[in-house]
């Protein structure tokens, strides 16, 4: 499976910090999601355009069968990823960012603040996540049973 990785922070990319949630997508993905990986790995500000210009790429250039953005999903003014998602997407996948925020709201209530969202660009499914590497983890968890499956639809497609 191809993967798209990608961070959004505007503090890692200007090199204040480590990206610490990009790194925890991979080993999620390795650990919860059978099979062969590749990543094309992302560190961006948070800016808009830059963003949807980065998911169009990794779907329409790169081909990846899944990307996953970490960050940018809060209600703060730079919070852009979940707009910046619904801009490229065909079509939008709701129940992702529905039971992201039921689940996680059991552990942390402050959840309810996410506006994580997820869908389809061609072949593609892309799946916004929070910021923190712990949130990263947990998201992932309850999650994957639904991305593979949904990888699985769209790679069938591919072959008809």
């Amino acid at each position: 499976m191809k993967i798209g990785r990608v961070t959004l922070s505007d503090r890692a990319s200007a090199g204040v910090y480590e990206d610490l949630s990009g790194p925890e997508i991979e080993r999620a993905i390795t650990e919860f999601v059978p099979g062969e990986h590749t990543f094309e790995r992302r560190l961006l500000p948070d800016d808009m355009a830059e963003l949807s210009k980065m998911l169009c790429a990794l779907c329409d250039h790169d081909r990846c069968d899944l990307i996953i953005t970490t960050g940018g999903t809060g209600p703060t003014p730079r919070d852009i990823t979940p707009e910046a998602t619904r801009a490229v997407l065909e079509k939008e996948l709701p129940g992702f960012g529905e039971i992201l925020r039921m689940k996680s709201f059991m552990i942390a209530p402050t959840a309810i603040l996410s506006r994580a969202t997820a869908g389809i660009r061609g072949r593609s499914l892309i799946v916004n996540l929070p910021g923190s590497p712990k949130a990263v983890r947990e998201c992932m968890g309850f999650l994957t049973p639904a991305i593979v499956e949904a990888v699985k639809h769209l790679r069938e497609t591919n072959s008809l």
